[in-house]
């Protein structure tokens, strides 16, 4: 199957084409696409998430108690200066790089909990799988949050998910952090890999749905707690 047969069915298609690429998998062009548009986005809003970042870090009492009002403020006053080139490489490369992790643990979740039902599938099948299936995340979905981000010249006051029901909710509030992590574009991901998943293994899709949203409660549970704990350090 092509690269842009692939991309339209991935979205219009997506029964067809995960079992097309169950029986013959690839990635590379998809995953190249996704890294590409993954770092662009990173550039074009860093802008933003740096002012954010420096005006919480500012507003943390909590912080500057904890290494002094000397350091703190030496601290700010590092954090305002213009991005280096090697810090805007930093920026480019990191959320490809994260990606690119994510895809692998996912892969490794996925193999884990299709051999509890099943003898088939390799790994190569699931990890097609997954990077396919993100291209609604990953392209349709970044798409959507650059629009947002550009109209609102915001990060933070972003999301694809519940928090959009309820506008005034502190951003940094754990209520907020939760339920950002019930994003409507991770919940059509994750129902496309379930379509796979049943090819691959030859499982219900019944069972195919529950391994997919296991996965995903366990990845949505890990990004809970790491914004938690990033938190902590400066409320």
């Amino acid at each position: 199957m092509s690269f842009f047969k692939r991309l339209e069915g991935v979205f219009f298609a997506p029964k067809q084409m995960m079992t097309a690429l169950a029986e013959k998998p690839v990635w590379v062009d998809v995953l190249v696409l996704i890294m590409i548009v993954l770092a662009v986005y990173s550039l074009v809003v860093a802008p933003y998430a740096k002012q954010e970042q420096v005006q919480m870090l500012k507003d943390s009492v909590k912080l500057k108690e904890r290494i002094g009002a000397d350091a703190f403020n030496q601290y700010i006053a590092d954090q305002e200066k213009p991005p280096t080139t090697w810090k805007m490489i930093q920026t480019a490369g990191g959320a490809p790089l994260l990606f690119i992790i994510a895809m692998l643990i996912q892969g490794a979740l996925f193999m884990g909990f299709g051999r509890m039902v099943s003898t088939g599938g390799t790994f190569k099948q699931v990890f097609s799988a997954l990077v396919h299936a993100n291209l609604i995340g990953g392209v349709l979905g970044v798409a959507v949050r650059l629009i947002l981000n550009l109209t609102k010249k915001s990060v933070m006051q972003v999301s694809t998910g519940l928090p959009i029901l309820f506008p005034k909710m502190e951003v940094t509030s754990k209520a907020y952090i939760i339920l950002s992590q019930v994003d409507f574009f991770q919940i059509w991901v994750f129902a496309v890999i379930a379509l796979n998943m049943a090819a691959i293994f030859k499982i219900s899709r019944g069972k195919a749905l529950t391994i997919s949203y296991v996965v995903w409660l366990l990845k949505a549970g890990f990004n809970i707690a790491i914004a938690i704990f990033g938190m902590s350090f400066i409320q």
